[in-house]
């Protein structure tokens, strides 16, 4: 019997919820408009800090009710205050909450609540706009849909530091890429949020400070102007420094140091200037300390690692401060086991945010070890530093992997590391397992650490026992795959890797990597719209073509096709280097023992072969002059009947003309 009660129990249960909760939606409808207002007023005081009768009175249609109210001309302005008190109150609760208010088209109610007079009722609706656009689930798009409102909410700056404090906070949520930026610079933005950096309310500074940051952020037009602002006769960046010494709070500190990082990174502020050298750097460096709480150590460290990036200089002043590398590992030890945090709720909060630290501190390494051989060997030799990166490589967070990958392509610039520690450890292993079916964003990443593994491989390691497991766990039939990818970046890096495999490799190799792409997707790249992948292309093409033997077996099989893509290109619209190349591979194909006859016998080529040697450009000459020298070798036979034909061409000709040449390598 229990079983068939069990059901019921929990209808009756919710109706019975519900049922507590109608009396206050019945009583909007009421006649008299004292009792609405004390209605919405007794709704009020019983939602804040409940969000099961949050989410009750919105199921019961509360919401369209007090929307209603909100916008009738009949209603007082108190009530409709209220009514957006209300409605600020339940949009605290989950996001389903905003979600059913989002579906009940609050925000152009609200948008419409602004033309009031009243500044009370200004505020009530401002405070819900906040709450409604700070929620994930709200579409940024919706703050741009009207051309009125952003010159509005401009406007209602000067009105009160709510007014002030809120439409800050609505700007910089909302603010997201380019269009959002210049949208606000052109309504005038910079000026009328600048002099809100010296409010008397802490909470103003902050918020336009928040605004200043995402404006500037990749922003070199908004960076070139926050330089040169004056607020009360002080140039801004002076501003963001003073905000950011140790005796401010940390959040402003913080978003200080990230405003000079976007300015510097857009142009507007040097590297080399002090607020970045002895300022900005060094507190982002403090907030990667332990004594840091885990979200401003993770955006301390992600912060610092963008200023870096592209900079020698400040990588190696960041490498030396405060012990930066080792003060990194401790973000892969965190919680410890014997954890410093006794608030039970902010361990659980960190626990699910652990991850964040490992991405922040593989992001940081990789900006770290960009250039520097010395800071590349310190943070490999950093306590299981590969052990960790490895380890990072098949983590269940997208971002994690991806820092990772970052982290090791960074490090593997260095050829030293690639030769020890990543042989040692193995990383092609993992990396090979990240390169099936994840992302593009790390598929270009790990590819192109890829071209950095194969290239080593097949220089120091012909012989050794890492290039054959690679190439045996399907590298080449991968790689294959990424040239026929419709990223353009995939598609660049599946073919240098390759062309990377085919150096100094062995006829197996070469065999396999032609069979595996085809001669159709071959000559496909050759004629990509992309000059990258083209290059590499006919880089991959050179390679294939060295050494005699691997030549003329070439040659002898696809040398119909190649001699066509040859002269396709050097017929079309290409730049010198891709004539350069092309010409080059000539040479390559001139350097065979029979694959030579392929040139001999087409006089087409030769004629081309004969125009470059007359060109202007000294690179096109100089290849071509190669292709020559190859045809005509005395030890080879058949060198007396090729020299005789280019001869009878006219080639001698051109070479006493050019032994007179002002290039002493082409003299030569």
């Amino acid at each position: 019997m229990a079983c068939l009660l069990e059901t019921p129990i929990r209808m009756s249960v919710l109706s019975e919820v519900t049922a507590s909760s109608r009396h206050y939606v019945d009583r909007l409808f009421d006649p008299d408009p004292q009792k609405v207002l004390q209605g919405v007023i007794d709704m009020k005081n019983a939602v804040i800090g409940n969000n099961k009768q949050k989410a009750n009175l919105i199921v019961l249609g509360a919401v369209p009710r007090l929307l209603y109210l909100l916008q009738q001309e009949t209603s007082s302005t108190e009530l409709k205050t209220e009514c957006a008190v209300v409605l600020g109150s339940l949009a605290m609760g989950t996001e389903n909450n905003v979600k059913s208010l989002l579906d009940c088209h609050i925000i152009p109610a609200l948008l419409q609540g602004l033309l009031s007079p009243d500044l009370k009722f200004i505020e009530a609706c401002l405070r819900c706009l906040r709450t409604i656009f700070t929620s994930p689930v709200t579409p940024e798009e919706l703050l741009y849909t009207d051309a009125t409102v952003i010159p509005h909410l401009m406007a209602l700056l000067s009105r009160s530091r709510y007014t002030q404090e809120y439409i800050c906070q609505i700007f910089s949520h909302c603010c997201k890429g380019p269009d959002h930026q210049t949208i606000l610079f052109n309504h005038g933005a910079v000026q009328n949020i600048a002099h809100l950096l010296t409010s008397v309310s802490y909470k103003v500074r902050m918020q336009a400070l928040k605004c200043f940051s995402v404006l500037a952020f990749e922003n070199p037009q908004v960076s070139m102007t926050l330089v040169n602002v004056l607020v009360d006769g002080e140039l801004l960046p002076q501003i963001f420094v003073k905000m950011l010494q140790r005796d401010k709070p940390i959040e402003m500190q913080l978003t200080s140091a990230k405003c000079l990082t976007y300015m510097c990174r857009a142009g507007a502020i040097r590297t080399d200037d002090n607020c970045i050298v002895l300022k900005t750097l060094p507190c982002l460096v403090r907030m990667c300390s332990k004594e840091r709480l885990l979200e401003e150590r993770v955006e301390g460290a992600e912060t610092l690692a963008y200023l870096i990036e592209p900079d020698v200089e400040l990588q190696r002043i960041a490498s030396i401060t405060d012990h930066l590398i080792a003060m990194l590992a401790d973000y892969f030890k965190y919680p410890s086991s014997v954890s410093a945090i006794t608030d039970i709720k902010r361990l659980d909060h960190d626990l699910k945010h652990a991850h964040e630290l490992r991405q922040a501190a593989f992001k940081l390494y990789a900006s770290l070890g960009a250039n520097d051989e010395d800071i590349r060997k310190k943070i490999i030799e950093t306590e299981n530093m590969m052990d960790r990166i490895v380890t990072g490589l098949s983590e269940s967070s997208v971002k994690v992997r991806l820092a990772a990958v970052r982290c090791l392509h960074s490090l593997s610039r260095s050829v030293q590391q690639l030769r020890t520690s990543f042989q040692d450890h193995a990383v092609w292993k993992p990396l090979m397992k990240v390169l099936q079916n994840a992302p593009d964003e790390i598929l270009v990443v790990a590819s192109s650490m890829l071209c950095n593994l194969l290239l080593e491989f097949c220089k120091t390691f012909i012989k050794a026992p890492s290039k054959e497991p690679i190439l045996e766990s399907g590298a080449v039939e991968l790689l294959c795959g990424l040239t026929q990818s419709e990223n353009p970046a995939l598609r660049v890096n599946g073919i240098w890797a390759l062309m990377n495999m085919a150096f100094q490799a062995e006829q197996k190799i070469k065999a396999d990597i032609l069979r595996s792409l085809s001669t159709e997707q071959l000559f496909r790249l050759l004629s990509d719209s992309d000059l990258n992948v083209l290059m590499k292309t006919l880089g991959l093409l050179r390679n294939l073509l060295s050494t005699r033997p691997h030549i003329d077996k070439i040659m002898s099989t696809h040398g119909k096709q190649i001699m066509q893509a040859v002269t396709l290109i050097l017929e079309g619209e290409h730049n010198i280097e891709v004539k350069e190349q092309t010409l080059c591979i000539l040479a390559n194909i001139a350097d065979g023992t029979t694959a030579k006859e392929l040139i001999m016998t087409n006089d087409d080529i030769l004629q081309k072969i004969k125009y470059y040697m007359g060109h202007s450009h000294v690179k096109l000459q100089l290849a071509a002059m190669f292709c020559i020298s190859n045809l005509i070798w005395n030890e080879e036979e058949g060198s007396q009947e090729r020299q005789d034909k280019l001869r009878d061409m006219g080639i001698v000709d051109i070479l006493h003309k050019l032994s007179q040449s002002p290039d002493s390598n082409l003299c030569d």
